[in-house]
């Protein structure tokens, strides 16, 4: 709607998603030619609009990204979309960047400039450096934008939208209500509310004088609570883990070093805790394959192709996760292992082996399974057999007598992972989990917007698979695994086990923890840090805006049905097909109200990376005679809702 000749949009959340949002309208806006009328953009942020609060460029320089250099951006390159005024990728930024510094001409601090000079392609950059790059592209996109777009900064949080007779209202924590013909939720991570567990932790935390840290970003954290030579239980040994621990590490002015066998070394400051982590499955996500490229050359999906994903939905047909998509994905999984191993060492298969197994793979229904058991069982070694499941759950089934055979067995486990992550394409485990994390791009496309049975991506996507493939395919950079692994023989760092828990001893307060698969003793701590990033569940937030938004019914949490049939709330917001508008509680669209990234996570399947920097194509795949799209769908998002809010439809 245009009042005045004036177009009034509201862009909630100034991080990535919220740069693409407004880089989308200002590009679409100069395609489609003077319209005769000003877009005015109102950013709402708290934080500097580009970096936003997960990116800030103040955060500690140990932060790095998961993701490398050639990665990520938030300016598209895919056909189809409206020309971006300005910016580029992330490694574009880099390399011109790079360039500058060697020309004298870099207007960045020595800490930034020692960082470029020393990053390459591969290299995982610090989060502060990546929100640099956010930074200058939201000036340069600033700086291009045409004389009828008017682009402003509220630094205020948003308490509330409500409808008016016009459009809405958008009311900031001042109180302060302004006008808006659209508007944009791209909220990124919000803070959770605690669960039972954690509440009766923090509460009884501070009544018997104990430290307690919820889940929050690593960057928001006090951790001089946190006092040296001091046991700190941590829970959880995902991607926040890392930070925790480099924070408590090199951070308190520890050193790595390398040792002559390769491994890394660690010489104590004398300023850390002992941490003590602990995690379900007993041990950290595995480490990314150390490679030149996002995806491993040698693997190509055989069976689980783009076009295979998605002719159930051309046929007209709502496939399931569990029989349709998992056991084309799961084939090639085990081609990628196979027969990396037979190439890697012909000693531990059989003659033909690989022979008996393609054909195996080729059987058509639920036959094939346990013909290629039973392929894999005559012709391959026994200790290399491949079990998925188990490597991802690797003390599944072990019993330790104690901490220190545990922690033993979790070390061994860290320097085959690291060994594993340097062999590359040549590492058997490290390629099956290659085509888990190529077939995740193809799955991706086939399961957003209804694509599988609400069963299915119930119990099924979400129910096992996506603790799997995040445990196996999202982990940190192999640097940390082999940090982690200095800090244990360093006796800075221990674990607890799989399945632990957590409890409070009142007599000597203390936290304490321990595992069903360990033997005594527990662990008792008077610092507890939840290494857990904040829950993404609509229902569960601590954010006012969602809160009310839910309150006044101007959105809703979708309902999926397990499989006992029953509707329940998932852990996103209710919306249209793309270009995605909220759906009120009586499951009408609002006009002009539209949800962008992580509130999506209930019609998309991992939604927590806003780009690729390119799409990356298996071989022989198309879409539409051009390049396979998957890698950018967050910024066809966002054009696909400045397109609708700019009335020029999909």
């Amino acid at each position: 709607m245009v009042r005045g000749g004036v177009q009034r949009v509201a862009v909630v959340g100034g991080g990535p998603r919220g740069l693409s949002a407004v880089e989308r309208l200002l590009a679409v806006r100069e395609a489609q030619g003077a319209p005769g009328t000003t877009l005015e953009i109102t950013v709402y942020d708290p934080f500097d609009p580009g970096p936003g609060k997960v990116w800030r460029t103040g955060q500690p320089r140990l932060f790095l990204m998961n993701t490398p250099s050639f990665y990520p951006t938030v300016i598209p390159s895919e056909p189809g979309m409206a020309k971006p005024l300005a910016g580029t990728s992330f490694d574009a930024w880099r390399a011109a960047r790079r360039d500058a510094i060697r020309a004298g001409q870099c207007g960045l601090g020595p800490e930034e400039q020692a960082e470029l000079s020393r990053l390459d392609a591969s290299g995982f950059p610090p989060r502060a450096l990546y929100g640099r790059y956010l930074a200058e592209t939201w000036q340069a996109i600033l700086d291009a934008a045409p004389p009828d777009a008017v682009v402003r900064h509220v630094p205020q949080e948003v308490a509330r939208v409500g409808r008016t007779p016009h459009g809405f209202a958008v009311t900031t924590a001042s109180g302060r209500a302004r006008e808006a013909d659209a508007v944009v939720l791209a909220l990124g991570h919000v803070q959770a509310r605690l669960g039972r567990d954690q509440r009766v932790l923090a509460e009884s935390a501070e009544r018997l004088g104990l430290t307690y840290l919820p889940p929050a970003a690593p960057a928001d954290v006090d951790w001089d609570r946190l006092p040296a030579g001091k046991s700190v239980l941590v829970r959880g040994m995902g991607l926040n883990f890392f930070d925790v621990m480099v924070q408590l590490t090199e951070g308190r002015g520890g050193r790595f070093s390398q040792r002559p066998d390769g491994r890394l070394a660690y010489e104590p400051s004398g300023r850390e805790p002992r941490i003590v982590a602990a995690s379900r499955r007993g041990v950290p996500y595995r480490g990314k394959t150390e490679l030149d490229s996002y995806y491993a050359p040698s693997i190509v999906l055989r069976w689980f192709t783009r076009a295979a994903a998605l002719a159930p939905r051309r046929a007209g047909i709502e496939p399931s996760f569990d029989q349709d998509l998992w056991p084309l994905l799961h084939r090639d999984t085990l081609w990628a292992y196979y027969s990396t191993l037979a190439r890697v060492e012909p000693e531990s298969v059989s003659e033909g082996f690989l022979a008996r197994l393609d054909e195996a793979l080729a059987v058509e229904g639920p036959a094939w399974e346990p013909l290629a058991a039973r392929v894999a069982r005559d012709g391959v070694a026994p200790a290399r057999r491949l079990d998925l499941r188990a490597l991802g759950a690797p003390l599944s089934g072990w019993h330790a007598q104690d901490r220190s055979d545990l922690d033993a067995r979790v070390l061994a486990y860290l320097d085959e992972d690291a060994a594993g992550s340097a062999r590359g394409e040549d590492d058997p485990v490290k390629m099956a989990i290659a085509a888990l994390h190529r077939g995740r791009a193809v799955l991706k496309e086939a399961v957003a917007d209804g694509g599988i049975t609400e069963e299915s991506w119930v119990s099924g996507l979400r129910g096992w698979f996506e603790g799997l493939v995040e445990g196996l395919a999202s982990g940190p950079p192999a640097l940390r695994i082999r940090q982690m692994a200095a800090l244990m023989r360093a006796g800075v760092v221990g674990t607890v086990g799989p399945e632990p828990r957590f409890s409070i001893d009142r007599s000597e307060p203390a936290f304490t923890a321990s595992s069903p698969w360990v033997g005594a003793p527990e662990v008792r701590s008077r610092y507890l840090v939840e290494a857990l990033a904040p829950a993404n569940v609509v229902a569960q937030s601590d954010s006012a805006l969602l809160s009310g938004l839910l309150a006044d019914g101007l959105v809703r949490p979708r309902f999926l049905a397990g499989t006992d049939g029953v509707p329940r709330p998932s852990s996103g917001l209710d919306v249209t097909a793309p270009p995605y508008r909220a759906l009120d509680v009586n499951g009408q669209p609002v006009e002009g109200l539209y949800v962008l990234g992580l509130q999506l996570s209930a019609v998309q399947w991992g939604t927590a990376i806003a780009a690729e920097a390119h799409t990356f194509a298996a071989p022989g795949e198309a879409h539409d005679g051009a390049p396979y799209p998957s890698g950018q769908r967050t910024l066809r998002d966002a054009d696909a809702i400045a397109r609708d809010i700019l009335g020029l439809g999909a």
